[in-house]
């Protein structure tokens, strides 16, 4: 009786309201199905509960976790979460330390214990209560948490103990293997040359770091070199879109008068955030648009689309942020304009900021079947794929349209297909290509039009696909055109190709990177290069020197190339290859460690596990042997 009345309850709880009121029974009568449907529904709408203060109190109490515990509801894992959330919300909150110290508590594993107490260091730091911020750093060193000497490094600095902090910050790249963000943590504590000196050795152990191009950046403005700080910033924006790299790119631009491009770069990045607050948090960015308006040309909502093509036209993401920002200034309740937003959010990889304005696109929407749309999107972009191909098709009963046709497509592809499955597809997008839209989206169509057809190898028609995508300036199916002439075998004209879409998309890596593809070796380490410079995050270029190091019999230089990338993207295909690496030079316990390291990114990657198995059998033969 009693498990089916905590089922009936368990099925009732749908909302905040619902868990509030009867999680209190729940616990008291140790309802455990109850419980956790009430959980769930808490968890489910986060971040707005965290600004719940009855809701917190179920989580942040000591007494609360013991009660939570008892049911089994309360774990590491899940406090790790509502901690981050905290964390992301307010660092500086009550609610975020109770929660870390309540992280503690379920810690059990010492790596546990060490990010809990790392944590609460870092919270601690940016409260300014350094001693406690000390105290954490160095609970967590005392458990193996080696990252938080940077911690104990940072708090000494900041309680006024310059040197100290500098000769620890020296001892951790002394006595481990060094990193970029070690020399980055050390030169906080030097001045002058040796500062910039320890700037650029990060900088070259880990190009993603910020930090040194920032610093770098404006000790240029200082020496009153604009154009070169300008370029400097350009280098971290080019592959790691930030608020405030692109207020620092305004301010220098305001220094040089080019109040255009100022305004470019305070509309982007408050549409990244928009309620950001520039100079040090004093200035509203909504204020400083205003002012550096009245220095600009001003357009008209005809001239903006105009601009917009332009910029989209030659993959200028910000630029066509920009340009959107001040055409929802005139038009706020355009979901169409909100769409566009998120898909060039996305683009630049800012997906906190592209979700928010799906959702404003869906709030906006003034149809029912256009709603469905962005709902179908919100759904595929969070793994929902099914349920995203159910509002598509939902949508399109309700009323034929090019974004509803072009959703259901997309979701569709986003699986191997077979012919009969790629048939469809097609069929898809030229019904999506019969609806009404702009040239925009129209090109995006027919680039992916033109993939499946080359999916499916029929070239003739996917090379028709990218023409027609071009002749509506769609740069990017420069790129599916190429790789129709190298199937083709006109290898040439693929370069020349790539070469376009290079000429168009100025400081694009990934065209650099597939340019490489179609010419000789030197060439192609030549374009590689180029695309490592423009964005360091990219892997290929790497994997590819490696093996050609490699090739030429050079293994230490290969193994060093791929350690150089892993340093600061353990990333699965460079670790496969380096233990792949290692056991063609013998050395199986290396080997060994590579493949561990992989297969906890991907458990299941049969290639990896086939190469761990073999290297465990070796070693253990000859451990055997000895």
């Amino acid at each position: 009786m009693k498990a089916a009345c905590d089922k009936h309850l368990a099925d009732l709880v749908c909302n905040i309201e619902d868990a509030l009121l009867v999680i209190e029974y729940g616990l008291e009568e140790m309802a455990y199905l109850l419980v956790a449907s009430c959980l769930q529904v808490l968890v489910r709408e986060l971040p707005r509960s965290v600004y719940n203060s009855n809701i917190m109190k179920l989580f942040c109490g000591s007494e609360a976790r013991k009660r939570l515990e008892i049911m089994g509801h309360a774990s590491f894992t899940l406090y790790y979460f509502l901690s981050l959330v905290a964390m992301d919300e307010d660092m500086k909150s009550n609610t975020t330390v109770m929660l870390l110290e309540r992280l503690g508590e379920c810690a059990t594993l010492a790596w546990q214990k060490g990010l809990a107490f790392h944590q609460l260091g870092c919270v601690m730091l940016e409260r300014k209560e350094y001693k406690d911020a000390q105290r954490w750093f160095e609970a967590a060193v005392e458990v193996g948490h080696v990252y938080s000497l940077t911690g104990v490094a940072r708090s000494k600095y900041k309680r006024g103990h310059k040197y100290t902090a500098y000769k620890q910050a020296s001892a951790l790249i002394s006595e481990y293997t060094p990193l970029g963000w070690m020399y980055q943590e050390r030169s906080l504590y030097c001045v002058g040359k040796e500062r910039m000196m320890d700037l650029d050795t990060s900088t070259e152990l880990d190009p993603t770091l910020p930090f040194p191009y920032k610093y770098r950046a404006v000790a240029l403005v200082e020496e009153n070199k604009i154009e070169e700080a300008i370029v400097e910033i350009d280098k971290i924006i080019g592959f790691k879109v930030t608020p405030d790299c692109l207020e620092l790119r305004a301010w220098f631009s305001i220094v040089k008068e080019d109040y255009e491009a100022a305004l470019r770069d305070i509309r982007a990045l408050l549409t990244l955030e928009p309620s950001y607050m520039m100079y040090h948090g004093k200035v509203q960015g909504n204020y400083l648009v205003e002012v550096l308006r009245r220095h600009v040309q001003q357009w008209s909502q005809a001239d903006c689309w105009m601009q917009l093509y332009d910029r989209w036209s030659s993959v200028d993401d910000i630029g066509s942020l920009a340009v959107v920002h001040q055409m929802l200034a005139n038009d706020p309740g355009k979901s169409l304009l909100r769409f566009r937003q998120s898909l060039l959010l996305l683009r630049l990889n800012c997906q906190k900021a592209a979700m928010r304005s799906l959702r404003l696109a869906r709030n906006h929407s003034s149809s029912e079947h256009e709603r469905l749309v962005y709902e179908g999107w919100i759904l595929y972009d969070t793994g929902h794929r099914e349920e995203a191909l159910a509002k598509a098709e939902k949508s399109i009963s309700m009323q034929r349209s090019f974004e509803a046709f072009f959703l259901k497509a997309y979701a569709l592809a986003d699986t191997s297909l077979d012919a009969e499955s790629s048939s469809y597809v097609i069929q898809l997008l030229e019904e999506a290509l019969k609806c009404p839209s702009d040239g925009l989206r129209k090109g995006q169509a027919l680039n992916n039009l033109g993939s499946v057809y080359v999916d499916c190898e029929k070239l003739d028609p996917a090379a028709d696909c990218y023409v027609s995508a071009l002749n509506i300036r769609h740069t990017r199916a420069h790129q599916g055109l190429a790789r129709v002439y190298h199937l083709k075998t006109q290898r040439k004209n693929a370069y020349d190709e790539m070469t376009k879409l290079i000429e168009k998309a100025r400081n694009n890596a990934s065209a650099y990177e597939k340019r490489s593809e179609y010419c000789d070796r030197d060439m192609a380490k030549s374009d590689l290069t180029m695309a490592t410079q423009l964005d360091p995050l990219r892997t290929y270029p790497y994997r590819y020197r490696a093996a050609v190091l490699m090739d030429d019999r050079k293994e230490t230089e290969a193994i060093a190339e791929l350690t150089k990338a892993i340093a600061f993207k353990p990333d699965l295909q460079l670790l496969h290859l380096r233990a792949a690496f290692f056991e063609s030079m013998g050395d199986s316990i290396q080997t060994v460690r590579d493949c561990e390291a992989a297969l906890c990114l991907d458990p299941n990657h049969s290639d990896t596990l086939e190469l761990y198995n073999r290297s465990i059998d070796r070693t253990s033969d000859v451990q055997q042997t000895k």
